[in-house]
């Protein structure tokens, strides 16, 4: 692989080993990587270990052995993992994971806060970010209350409203009518960001991604 080829790589997995408990591997010798402006789709069985790659590449999970390179930088400890953390957004497949503020706004504030951004800049953030996402005028709507298609997008709006530089989107219409769907794809079109977007839903891939993966057996192959 060339310094260029690596260079551009957002996140580049090697070798990566993981197991449960010791027990049988989940991964076996697992390369990956996600270059600039790619789109990709990666599809798998159940059980093959698909929540758990990003989980491994968010430093959720730590694999016992191989390395772990996000934005060109080697990622070993919780610190390093943290930094990284800034720089991706990540949608989990329940949004109650991702919904824990009395309100929406709240929900979709507390990253930028946290990032140290002024609270005038926070405002117009969440306000830009619900209104891009089909929610303008849920600011005070109480997160709990809200339907399964409008909890996703308003987990969506929390991950967006970090403006990261890549998403990573874990099963993000399962259970969804088919019209969010839709408008789920068109957000992700419309963001041209790079992304990694993992679901079974092989129509919505088909909208929002450009390349798809599969991972079978502890690797990851080209789908054919």
């Amino acid at each position: 692989m060339d310094d260029a080829s690596v260079e551009n790589d957002l996140i580049q997995l090697r070798g990566i080993g993981f197991s449960f408990g010791g027990e049988k591997a989940l991964f076996k010798d697992l390369d990956f990587s996600l270059r600039r402006g790619e789109r990709l789709a990666l599809r798998g069985g159940n059980g093959a270990g698909k929540t758990t790659l990003l989980r491994i590449i968010m430093g959720l999970a730590r694999p016992d052995q191989g390395t772990v390179r996000l934005f060109g930088r080697d990622c070993r400890s919780e610190k390093d993992f943290a930094a990284a953390r800034t720089r991706m957004g990540f949608l989990f497949q329940d949004a109650d994971d991702q919904l824990f503020c009395p309100t929406v706004a709240d929900d979709v504030a507390f990253g930028p806060l946290n990032l140290g951004l002024p609270h005038d800049r926070v405002h117009e953030r969440v306000h830009a970010t619900l209104a891009e996402v089909g929610l303008a005028g849920f600011e005070q709507r109480v997160s709990y209350r809200l339907s399964g298609g409008e909890k996703k997008l308003a987990a969506l709006a929390t991950v967006l409203a970090m403006e990261p530089e890549l998403l990573l989107l874990d099963e993000p219409t399962a259970g969804l009518p088919a019209e969010t769907v839709e408008h789920i794809a068109r957000i992700l079109r419309a963001s041209a960001l790079p992304c990694l977007v993992v679901s079974h839903d092989q129509a919505f891939l088909e909208q929002s991604a450009v390349r798809t993966l599969h991972l079978q057996a502890g690797r990851i192959y080209a789908d054919p």
